[in-house]
């Protein structure tokens, strides 16, 4: 890729980002952010967007980071450059270590108890920090995915939204990747060299995702728009903000 070509990817990131935030609310002034770290490219692009966006005088807003260990899951990553990454962009990084027992009489799958348990522990963090927003990682192509997925096992319309304000906790999660492809960070991610994580997890495995990420790229050929149709209909739906 050339000089050009890098600078015009990085300004169509950086447009696309700060559409996202102004577009659904998802910074204001005096917000306190964590930001989930899981060490994918997703999230370092997402906290390297948000520390940079952060040193801009308004809205003023603080950043934080949070990364997830699982002791009984080998799925491993290299918190030593995830401390490195955030020292150099000016953000706390808090490790937590926590633990789920996939055996212990549930029906739930070992994927749905990892997340859970992780989402706990950052929720608790969120709130013992003082922060009000939860930043996740997500992109358009996951949001258009999981409406896909919604539409054909759930019977409804409907996805993660871009901005979510929680009921029972004052908390509201934001995606502020919203408007970003996944073609796009992958991209950055390998002009900026991020590094990828040392393990799979052993849960891992052909999901019904997949199948659905194989069928967008089918209609794709037929529409090469197809994801931001489906994406603009779930903004006038009202879908992206709750």
């Amino acid at each position: 890729m050339t000089d050009a070509e890098k600078h015009k990817l990085e300004q169509r990131i950086l447009k696309r980002f700060h559409k996202a935030l102004s577009a659904y609310s998802l910074i204001e002034d005096n917000d306190k952010v964590l930001v989930a770290l899981s060490g994918g490219k997703d999230s370092l692009c997402l906290l390297e967007l948000l520390a940079r966006r952060m040193r801009i005088q308004r809205p003023l807003f603080k950043v934080e980071a949070i990364h997830i260990r699982m002791e009984n899951i080998h799925y491993e990553t290299d918190t030593a450059y995830l401390q490195n990454f955030c020292s150099g962009l000016g953000v706390p990084l808090h490790i937590v270590t926590t633990r789920f027992d996939a055996y212990a009489g549930t029906k739930k799958p070992a994927c749905f108890l990892c997340s859970w348990y992780r989402r706990k522990e950052i929720f608790n963090k969120a709130q013992e920090l003082g922060c009000n927003k939860i930043a996740l990682g997500h992109h358009l192509d996951d949001i258009v995915q999981t409406a896909l997925m919604n539409v054909f096992s759930q019977g409804h319309f409907s996805t993660m939204p871009a901005r979510l304000t929680m009921r029972k906790m004052p908390l509201t999660i934001i995606r502020p990747l919203c408007l970003e492809t996944e073609a796009d960070i992958q991209a950055l991610a390998e002009i900026r060299q991020y590094e990828k994580q040392l393990k799979t997890c052993p849960y891992e495995k052909a999901s019904s995702r997949a199948d659905i990420k194989l069928m967008l790229a089918e209609a794709e050929k037929i529409n090469p728009d197809a994801k931001y149709s489906i994406m603009n209909a779930l903004d006038a739906e009202g879908k992206l903000v709750e």
